[in-house]
């Protein structure tokens, strides 16, 4: 079907110096978890969304020399030509589908503790970054650069951007952003040198200029030269002759770069959680730069909308509508809106579950798109399956999002599925997650798949369906799939870093209480250990309705495990607008209803603190009594027709909703498929 002309605009065809992205569709450069010792993976990563739609494609970071040493997260490089291959996979890939390449050249200056090159790090004036987490803390500091080294990497800036050409790249970063080395000299926090590359505005800018320049002429005229920049620091700082220093720099910059894509300067922002930022929440930062340059600009903003994209191309804020994160959640976005179907756009949830992949060092995963990172090494398509195998009807027990997304994977492949959940609703979990201060949005995850199996002739959809054992030998289905999720239990944590045993006191609670809608007595205390999101939330969201919310953990930080999502400040800053009182390395070791025993994690020293109500969030257990019961009926199984029974999601191992999400796809995919023993093919270098 021919799209709605109210998104033509967004297949307009923009022409960025010697090359034309055949639509404004730009997949800006973003980590991916996929190193030269992943080629194929990551050819596959991007291919997929080049055969989306997406006009441009691009790498993440790519370093240009070993004192840019990020390990062991994961990182590309291109230091010499034997890396030329390894990345010409990817171009080729691309191109198949007529989309253009694009390579982000990286140096990370201070933020690279190069653990495996041991360099000493390069910096504009030897300022160190001093990391609050240890992931990223180091103990080798910087230099500072003289003459020579700025000479140096000028000249790795054009071998690889040369090296870049030869692999078949039509677009060639220079990455003045988010910290880097290029971004240090901009900045006079990091840049307090008293020569021509210090100063005013325009030596600290000298140093990006003579990079743009020197990556011009090492394309020579074949390939596009784009400046990455981070301008949130710099629209913070007034300028002399213009509103901020952000403007006096693009000012300065502006007819150098045939493309301009701009960016924040931090993760928290820059990649900015659903939790606390809504979609285009760049936009008050970077919506100045068409105003003082002539050339195309692309940024960000978590894009789930095409008419937030075609509002900012009419308005000028943007000439290329940017996208990381929705391409990842579904690589066909645009493909979608061209033939009418947006109503089928599987929507980013924001919930980083990506950016958590490369701090990992893992390929990225994510919530809403369980092929991403799968497409080479599983043979996963986003939009292709497998026909059925048979006319096979299968029972889902279970309508959370491992349910779902089994009951849409099984249907999309042609079998006879149906699906009941004992709620009034489906949605599992996220029921009462959605519920939480800033969840919203990742209620997604359920309307896209009862989306996709509405309407569908080989779907049954059965909501307050309690079903016995009895009615499942009944339904004549010869395959069952238990989802029924997990349970939240109240074990303590103990000194060895297990959970004790279950705490059942009075006033004691878990998060499955309080989605029941139990109301404790304050004072409360939040006993987190699971060290995720719920915690907080959860503790944010009594903090509205009790006095007095205290929040405990036994990490370092409240719902630690976040910094891996970008969330971990913002949360913090959360808590503490709303009242919560938090309290870290400790641990929970006794409650008599009155007062709480709290223990250091390390000394065991002990306090109290006035306490009515405790609610436990650390350990969940598999719901899989069913499925239990049902394995050991044996031969009653096979006279009531049914052949396999199976568990899925947290039912079988809990975990993270983007967790549940794979196991579901992956029974879906595999079922009735005699899969490899190998669960997936290993990638060697080029």
């Amino acid at each position: 079907m021919t799209r709605n002309p109210r998104f033509d605009v967004l297949f307009e065809p923009v022409r960025l110096g010697p090359v034309t992205a055949p639509n404004r569709f730009y997949q800006v450069p973003h980590a991916s978890g996929m190193t030269n010792a992943l080629p194929h993976v990551r050819a596959g990563f991007r291919e997929t969304k080049a055969e989306g739609g997406w006009g441009v494609v691009c790498t993440g970071a790519v370093s240009i020399h070993p004192s840019s040493d990020d390990s062991p997260l994961p990182f590309g490089i291109l230091w010499d030509d034997k890396d030329i291959r390894a990345h010409a996979l990817m171009t080729d890939a691309v191109h198949r589908h007529g989309s253009l390449a694009g390579i982000e050249l990286w140096h990370g200056g201070a933020c690279s503790l190069n653990r495996t090159s041991r360099i000493a790090p390069l910096s504009p004036s030897g300022m160190p970054w001093l990391s609050t987490h240890v992931g990223f803390q180091g103990n080798l500091r910087p230099r500072a650069m003289d003459r020579s080294d700025i000479r140096d990497l000028l000249r790795w800036q054009a071998d690889g951007a040369r090296r870049a050409r030869s692999a078949g790249f039509d677009i060639v970063y220079v990455y003045a952003g988010m910290g880097y080395l290029p971004y240090e000299f901009l900045l006079p926090e990091y840049n307090r040198r008293t020569d021509e590359y210090g100063g005013s505005i325009e030596n600290r800018a000298r140093l990006v200029k003579e990079m743009l320049e020197v990556t011009r002429d090492a394309v020579g005229g074949k390939c596009a030269v784009a400046l990455r920049i981070s301008l949130e620091e710099l629209r913070a700082k007034p300028g002399k002759h213009a509103p901020s220093e952000a403007h006096e720099i693009v000012a300065l910059l502006s007819d150098l770069p045939d493309l301009w894509d701009v960016k924040m300067d931090s993760s928290p922002t820059d990649c900015a959680p659903s939790r606390f930022s809504g979609e285009g929440s760049h936009e008050p930062i970077i919506d100045f730069v068409k105003t003082v340059t002539k050339k195309p600009v692309v940024g960000v903003g978590r894009f789930t909308s095409q008419d937030v994209m075609v509002s900012q191309i009419r308005r000028g804020v943007l000439d290329l509508s940017g996208g990381a994160r929705p391409s990842i959640a579904d690589p066909f976005l645009p493909k979608k809106i061209d033939e009418w179907r947006e109503h089928e756009i599987r929507e980013c949830i924001g919930c980083n579950v990506c950016i958590s992949s490369w701090h990992d060092g893992v390929p990225v995963r994510c919530t809403q798109n369980p092929t991403a990172g799968e497409e080479w090494r599983r043979g996963w398509h986003p939009e292709r399956f497998a026909p059925a195998a048979s006319e096979a009807a299968v029972l889902i027990v279970g309508g959370g999002p491992s349910g779902l997304e089994c009951a849409v994977t099984l249907a999309r492949r042609g079998y006879r599925v149906t699906i009941a959940d004992s709620s009034g609703e489906f949605g599992g979990r996220l029921r009462f997650e959605t519920r939480l201060p800033g969840l919203a949005a990742w209620g997604r995850v359920v309307d896209w798949r009862l989306g996709q199996l509405r309407g569908r002739s080989n779907v049954n959809l059965y909501p307050n369906s309690e079903l016995k054992v009895g009615d499942i030998l009944g339904l004549e289905h010869p395959h069952v799939v238990v989802a029924t999720g997990a349970r939240w239990t109240k074990m303590l944590y103990s000194t060895i870093e297990f959970p004790t045993e279950e705490f059942d006191a009075a006033r004691v609670y878990t998060p499955d209480d309080i989605a029941a809608g139990i109301l404790p007595e304050g004072p409360v205390a939040v006993f987190d250990f699971d060290n995720y999101y719920l915690g907080g939330a959860v503790a944010q969201q009594l903090a509205q309705r009790v006095a007095q919310v205290s929040y405990i953990t036994t990490a370092g930080h409240a719902s630690a495990w976040t910094l891996m999502t970008n969330e971990l400040p913002l949360i913090h800053r959360a808590l503490v607008a709303a009242g919560v009182r938090i309290h870290t390395l400790e641990r929970v070791a006794g409650f008599d209803g009155t007062e709480l025993a709290l223990a250091d994690v390390f000394s065991g020293t002990e306090r109290r603190m006035p306490c009515r109500s405790l609610v436990v969030v650390g350990v969940r257990a598999p719901h899989d009594e069913l499925y239990r019961y049902l394995k050991g009926l044996g031969p009653e199984l096979a006279r009531a027709g049914i052949e396999t029974v199976a568990r899925i999601g947290d039912a079988f191992a809990p975990g993270a909703i983007v967790h549940a999400v794979h196991s579901g796809h992956r029974f879906a995919r595999e079922f009735e498929t005699n899969p490899a023993e190998a669960p997936y093919t290993r990638d060697y270098p080029v």
